[in-house]
């Protein structure tokens, strides 16, 4: 068995306690979403004391961390609650998962903050403070982890904006409009917020256009 289903296993076998759609649905995310592998891959968390996840949903970056060895203080922060409660069941005892809006919730500190997929949802006018908040956090050699679409790329950008919308709706949270930007809009978005930033295509063997911003405070 290799490395990587070894960690998609662990990863996601506390999570068959929570039913059948968080089991599946870890196993999926974690075994298909490039991003995964990437943070390990590249050591983009590597070394870090505490790690604070924004938009944690049912906890899955937690569960890569741990499953893969990590010894930092893991905090999710989550709006949904049910999501929340399947992260607490899973990995309640190794990690710290909050119910909580990023827009107005403590973040501490911590020297690696992670916001994959979800700041697309907020308004435009909130995606700065969110981010000035996040490098407020960030102590010692701290980055920032972002994950978004790049608004920019055509088809692959519409086939993820679509399936965002297919999953609000599934998940019974409505149709919502959703705040996107272009790579360099994202860039210049972190710059303004006191960032410096490369992105990355992190979208391999999917059929999206997503980046991994990787951010520093200037």
């Amino acid at each position: 068995m290799s490395l990587a289903r070894e960690l998609v296993n662990s990863a996601s076998e506390p999570y068959r306690a929570c039913g059948r759609f968080a089991y599946h649905f870890a196993r999926s995310k974690l075994g298909r979403d490039p991003v995964f592998a990437a943070i390990l891959s590249r050591g983009l968390l590597s070394g870090r004391t505490r790690i604070l996840d924004l938009g944690c949903g049912q906890g899955l970056l937690a569960a890569w961390l741990l499953a893969a060895g990590s010894q930092a203080e893991i905090c999710g922060i989550e709006l949904v609650r049910r999501y929340v409660e399947r992260a607490q069941r899973a990995w309640g005892g190794q990690a710290e998962f909050v119910i909580g809006d990023m827009r107005r919730a403590d973040f501490g500190s911590a020297d690696g903050v992670v916001i994959l997929d979800v700041l697309h949802y907020i308004e435009y006018a909130e995606q700065r403070g969110i981010l000035e908040r996040a490098r407020a956090a960030l102590i010692g050699d701290g980055v920032l982890l972002l994950r978004v679409g790049d608004a920019g790329s055509g088809l692959g950008f519409k086939m993820g904006k679509w399936m965002d919308q297919m999953t609000l709706l599934m998940t019974g949270r409505g149709f919502r409009q959703l705040h996107c930007r272009s790579v360099a809009g994202w860039r210049e978005l972190l710059s303004a917020a006191g960032f410096d930033s490369e992105a990355i295509p992190m979208s391999a063997g999917t059929p999206f256009a997503n980046v991994l911003m990787i951010a520093k405070p200037r």
